[in-house]
């Protein structure tokens, strides 16, 4: 996974910084508020691919006394850095140019330069977004792209696949702003691409704010996993019933497993060793992904007394005073 994630990363980088450069070129002949825009989306887009990289790096770093748990979550944060730059830099600024160029429009030079730009940089994102395409499917399985978002733990094939389409979208909308400005003589179409272009940028932006918060914050494993490792336990002649089964994504392919579980009266220490150890290398077998599980045993009366001991909100509180 890390390998496919790398290589999506390094695809999109390599086709950003090369359009970057022809935009900025074909902006500084014909003075196309929209190409501008665009020049700013690959910078930033180039920019946050070497984030990626840089998070994806550190996240391979091994466990620390002071991070016993490793540096896998890492890559969440530098993708929710991406998110905030492609809202703050792409997006702001954008708008910024689009209405500048509202307010002061002046018209396209040598308009042929920009078509052609448009044209070479579609070629780039289209490739850099099959790639990224091609590696999300491969979790992708019978889902929906935006149901596979939200339960992907790897930000970092998302994020790409997520840039390059507004990407395309955004050359899509430069190059109608410049027709259109072509057609009618008014310079305000490439000032509207422009603005248009920003707010496409936010609305990405922002997706992938919220999808890589929660993933920084903690999300439990898939369901099917959860479900899995609950059917795992509760074929261990040795366990009673499994009480909870509490899953954290540590990294993208990183997985903490904290199982609670009722053994069988009759058992003694040994016995619920060995039923610990077969359901370790059961759960491992099926669920690589699950580096470390810790399992607590508890009785039925342990069990009762906790959930006594919690708050019921529809019991009156004994200390609460009359208003």
């Amino acid at each position: 996974m890390a390998e496919g994630s790398t290589k999506v990363v390094l695809a999109a980088l390599g086709g950003n910084m090369a359009i970057a450069f022809t935009k900025f070129i074909a902006s500084a002949f014909t003075g196309s508020a929209a190409m501008f825009s665009e020049a700013i989306h690959s910078v930033v887009d180039s920019g946050n691919q070497v984030l990626l990289l840089y998070g994806i790096r550190r996240a391979r770093r091994p466990p620390t006394p002071q991070h016993p748990f490793g540096h896998g979550r890492e890559v969440y944060f530098w993708s929710f850095v991406v998110a905030v730059l492609l809202f703050g830099i792409g997006a702001g600024l954008s708008l910024y140019d689009g209405w500048h160029a509202l307010t002061n429009p002046r018209p396209v030079e040598t308009p042929w330069i920009n078509f052609l730009v448009l044209g070479i940089a579609t070629v780039f994102e289209a490739a850099s977004w099959w790639v990224a395409l091609r590696e999300f499917r491969r979790t992708q399985g019978n889902q929906g792209i935006l149901s596979a978002v939200h339960r992907s733990k790897n930000p970092s094939v998302f994020v790409v696949l997520f840039e390059d389409t507004a990407a395309l979208i955004g050359l899509l909308l430069a190059g109608i702003g410049l027709a259109l400005g072509e057609i009618t003589g008014d310079p305000a179409w490439d000032a509207w691409a422009s603005m248009a272009i920003g707010f496409v940028l936010a609305v990405v932006a922002a997706m992938l704010a919220y999808e890589s918060k929660g993933l920084l914050i903690g999300e439990s494993a898939d369901r099917r996993v959860v479900e899995g490792i609950r059917a795992i336990v509760g074929e261990e002649a040795r366990v009673k019933r499994p009480l909870d089964v509490l899953t954290m994504h540590m990294g993208p392919d990183d997985v903490l497993l904290n199982l609670s579980v009722e053994f069988q009266d009759s058992l003694n220490a040994r016995e619920v060793e060995d039923a610990v150890c077969a359901m370790e290398t059961r759960i491992r077998h099926r669920f690589p992904q699950v580096r470390r599980i810790f399992v607590e045993a508890e009785s039925l009366r342990a069990r009762r007394d906790r959930e006594a001991a919690r708050p019921n909100p529809e019991m009156p509180n004994p200390e609460a005073r009359p208003g």
